[in-house]
C-alpha cells in the first residue's frame, strides 16, 4: 500500500501575509453639510448661521469622524469653518474638510504609519491583493515594509508576484 505524502507548498514558504483589513478603521464616519445651515442653502448670513449651529446637538457625533462638506458651490468664510470645530471639538474623535471615503483613508494610513510592523522584520511578506483598497494604501504599505522585510510581494500567498527582494 503506498503512503503519499501531500506537502502544503504554501506552509512550508514561509511566507506571511500583510492584510490592510487588520489595519481599517473602526471609527464611524459622518459627513456634515454646511449647506443645511445656510441662507437658502446658498449664503453664509452670520446671525443665521450662528443660529443655525446653536441648535443643533452636537452629541450625535461623540467617539465619531466627522467630515465637512458643502455640497452646494456656496463660499463659506474661515469664520464658520472655526465655529463648526469649536462645537465639534468636545465629541469628534477626528474632523477633517473632506468627505466620508477621503476621511475613511486618512484614517487608514494613519492606523499604518502608526502600527508595530517589527513582526515583518526580516521576513517574507505578500501584501494581499484587494481590488476594492485605494492604491495608496499600497504605496504607504510599501514604503514602511521595505525597509523591515527580507522580500516584499503582492496579491496571495500561493502566487504572490514578487516586488522587492533583499
Amino acid at each position: 500500500m503506498d503512503t503519499q505524502t501531500f506537502i502544503n507548498k504554501v506552509e512550508t514558504s514561509g511566507i506571511i501575509a500583510f492584510d490592510f483589513l487588520d489595519y481599517k478603521p473602526m471609527t464611524e464616519i459622518i459627513e456634515l453639510d454646511i449647506k443645511d445651515h445656510l441662507f437658502m442653502g446658498m449664503i453664509v448670513k452670520e446671525k443665521e448661521f450662528k443660529a443655525s449651529i446653536a441648535a443643533v446637538d452636537f452629541s450625535v457625533y461623540n467617539e465619531k469622524a466627522v467630515g465637512i462638506i458643502c455640497s452646494t458651490e456656496a463660499i463659506i468664510p474661515p469664520w464658520a469653518y472655526m465655529l463648526l470645530m469649536e462645537k465639534l471639538s468636545p465629541y469628534a474623535v477626528y474632523v477633517d474638510l473632506n468627505n466620508a471615503e477621503t476621511i475613511l483613508l486618512d484614517l487608514w494610513k494613519r492606523r499604518l504609519i502608526y502600527a508595530d510592523l517589527k513582526h515583518y522584520k526580516d521576513q517574507k511578506v505578500v501584501v494581499r491583493a484587494r481590488a476594492d483598497h485605494n492604491p495608496a494604501l499600497y504605496l504607504l504599505a510599501t514604503t514602511l515594509l521595505k525597509p523591515l522585510v527580507k522580500s516584499l510581494m503582492y496579491g496571495e500567498i500561493g502566487l504572490p508576484k514578487v516586488i522587492f527582494k533583499k
